[in-house]
C-alpha cells in the first residue's frame, strides 16, 4: 500500500523567484565617526521529508518514483527548465535538441514511466546510409527493410560474412535479459567485436561511426555491457524523436508531479550530513533546507564531487579511476526544402576514416514538426570539444565535407542557426565498469545519474528509482 507521511511532515517554500529582503539599520555611537551594520539575521531553516537535487531524467524519475508512493519532497533544479542534457531549445522557429539524441522506444524503464503516444514518436530509417570512397552506401535492418538488406550484400561495408555475424549478435544479446547483460563479463567494445569476428572494414566503416556516435566514443573502449544492452534495445525497438523535440521527454515527467514540488532556478551549493541521517542542503540563497528522510542527489559527476567538496566522499571500486568524460559537439544548419538532397529519415555516416563529421541527419525528415513548414534542419555532430577550434572555423570545415557529401551547389545555400559544445555529454564508461552501483554514500545520502547505471536515457531513470528504493530500504519504509 502507498506510503503517507503524517501532517507534521509537509512543508513549504518560497517560489524560487521570490526575494526576501532585510532592512538594514544604521545608528551612531556618540563622539564616534563609525557607522556600523545591526548583525546579519541567522539562514532561513526550512524541512522537507526528501529532497532531490537537480531535475534532469534521473532526478525527475526519482521524484515520479516519490510521488507514487505519496512521499512528499521538493526538487531543486539550478537552471531555467527540467531536463539537464536532455533540453530542446527553440531557435527562428526550429527545434534544437541539445546535441545528438536519439529516443529507443525499447528502452524498458522508459516503456513504463513514459507515454509515448503523448510524445508523438517520428521514426528514423532502421539503418544507416554510410558516406565511403565518395559514395553512400546503405546498411539496413533485414527484419524490417529486407529488400534494402539484400541489395546492400554485395556494398563495400563489410562482407557478407559480417552481415551474418551482425544477425548472430542479434540472437546472442536477445537471449540475455537486461539484468544479465548488465553484470556479464566485459571488454571494451573493439574488443569484442573483434572476438566476434567482424572485419576491420566493417568496424571501421560502420560500427566506429554509429556506435562511436551513441557512446561519443570513436576508438569504441566503452564497455561490451553497454554495447549489449543498445543493441538489444535496437532489435526490440525503433529510433525515434518526439515530435516537439527531445526536451518532451522530461518535460512528460515533470508535468505529472505536483506544481508546488518543483523549484527552478534554484542552484545548491553544498550538502552537509554530519553523520546524521537528516542532511542538510544549502543553496545560492543562503538558505537552507534540511531533509526528515534524506537527499537524492541526481546531478552529474562533477556537480556531485564540486557540491561535496572537502567532505568524506566513498573511493571509487577497486581497480576503477576517475576517466574523462566524453564530450561532443553539435551543429545545425536551416535550408529551403528543395535544398534537402534527400527526403528519407535516415541517418548518415562518415565511414571514410577521414574528416571531422561522425554522423549527420535531416531532422524535419524524421519530424518534419522541427521546423516551420517551408525550411528544412540538418544537424551534424562531431566527437571530441575542439577546444582549440574557433566556431567559424569549425563551422567553415563541416560545411566543406559537407559540400563532398552532397554537392557544393545545395550545402554552400545552407545557413548556420547554432553550435553546441558539449563537455559533458556522457560519462566514460570504459572497463572496469560497475553498472549497479550502491545509491547510498552516506547516511541519509544518495547518488543518481547516468554514471551510476549506463551512460543511456534508460539508464538515467532507472538510477532514479533506484535512489528512491534504497532511502525506503534503508528508513524501513519499503512498500509492499
Amino acid at each position: 500500500m502507498p506510503l503517507t507521511l503524517p501532517p507534521s511532515s509537509s512543508f513549504s517554500f518560497l517560489s524560487p523567484t521570490a526575494k526576501t529582503t532585510h532592512s538594514h539599520r544604521f545608528f551612531t555611537i556618540p563622539h564616534a565617526s563609525t557607522t556600523q551594520l545591526a548583525p546579519k539575521p541567522p539562514p532561513v531553516i526550512k524541512t522537507a521529508p526528501v529532497i532531490v537535487i537537480g531535475a534532469g531524467l534521473a532526478g525527475l524519475a526519482a521524484a515520479t518514483r516519490l510521488n507514487s508512493d505519496n512521499i512528499p519532497f521538493v526538487l531543486l533544479e539550478a537552471s531555467d527548465g527540467v531536463g539537464g542534457r536532455v533540453r530542446t531549445d527553440v531557435v527562428d522557429g526550429f527545434l534544437l535538441d541539445r546535441g545528438f539524441q536519439i529516443f529507443i522506444t525499447a528502452y524498458p524503464e522508459a516503456q513504463k514511466l513514459l507515454n509515448y503516444n503523448e510524445l508523438n514518436l517520428r521514426k528514423f530509417y532502421s539503418g544507416a546510409r554510410i558516406y565511403y570512397d565518395g559514395k553512400f552506401h546503405t546498411v539496413a535492418d533485414p527484419l524490417r527493410h529486407f529488400s534494402d538488406s539484400l541489395l546492400s550484400l554485395g556494398n563495400p561495408i563489410g562482407s557478407v560474412l559480417d552481415k551474418l555475424l551482425i544477425a548472430l549478435t542479434r540472437v546472442r544479446v536477445l537471449s540475455k535479459s537486461y539484468e544479465e547483460i548488465m553484470s556479464a563479463d566485459e571488454v571494451s567494445t573493439i574488443q569484442l567485436l573483434k572476438n566476434v569476428g567482424f572485419s576491420d572494414s566493417m568496424i571501421g566503416r560502420f560500427f566506429r561511426p554509429f556506435f562511436g556516435g551513441i557512446f561519443f566514443d570513436p576508438q569504441l573502449e566503452t564497455t561490451s555491457r553497454l554495447f549489449d544492452f543498445v543493441f538489444k534495445c535496437l532489435a526490440l525497438g525503433d529510433n525515434t524523436l518526439p515530435a516537439k523535440g527531445i526536451g518532451e521527454i522530461p518535460n512528460q515527467l515533470a508535468a505529472k508531479l505536483p506544481s508546488d514540488s518543483l523549484l527552478l532556478n534554484t542552484k545548491v551549493v553544498s550538502v552537509d550530513s554530519d553523520d546524521s541521517n537528516s542532511p542538510s542542503v544549502t543553496l545560492e540563497s543562503g538558505e537552507i533546507l534540511k531533509s526528515e528522510l534524506g537527499v537524492i542527489m541526481a546531478v552529474e559527476q562533477p556537480a556531485v564531487d564540486k557540491i561535496l567538496a572537502g567532505k568524506k566522499q566513498p573511493p571509487p571500486p577497486p581497480g576503477q579511476r576517475k576517466k574523462p568524460a566524453r564530450s561532443t559537439v553539435c551543429l545545425y544548419f536551416s535550408m529551403d526544402q528543395d535544398q534537402v538532397p534527400v527526403q528519407d529519415p535516415v541517418l548518415f555516416l562518415n565511414g571514410s576514416g577521414k574528416g571531422i563529421i561522425n554522423n549527420m541527419f535531416f531532422a524535419t525528415n524524421v519530424a518534419p514538426s522541427y521546423g516551420p513548414s517551408n525550411k528544412a534542419l540538418a544537424s551534424v555532430s562531431l566527437i571530441g570539444l575542439y577546444e582549440n577550434t574557433a566556431d567559424d572555423d569549425l563551422r567553415a570545415e563541416v560545411i566543406k565535407e559537407l559540400s563532398g557529401w552532397f554537392g557544393a551547389s545545395k550545402v554552400e545555400s545552407w545557413r548556420h542557426l547554432r553550435t553546441y559544445r558539449i563537455g559533458f555529454a556522457q560519462p566514460n564508461q570504459s572497463p572496469p565498469t560497475d553498472l549497479m552501483k550502491n545509491p547510498n554514500i552516506g547516511p541519509g545520502l544518495y547518488l543518481c545519474g547516468d554514471y551510476m547505471t549506463s551512460a543511456t536515457f534508460d539508464g538515467a531513470l532507472v538510477s532514479g528509482r533506484r535512489a528512491v528504493e534504497a532511502l525506503l530500504k534503508d528508513r524501513a519504509l519499503a512498500l509492499v
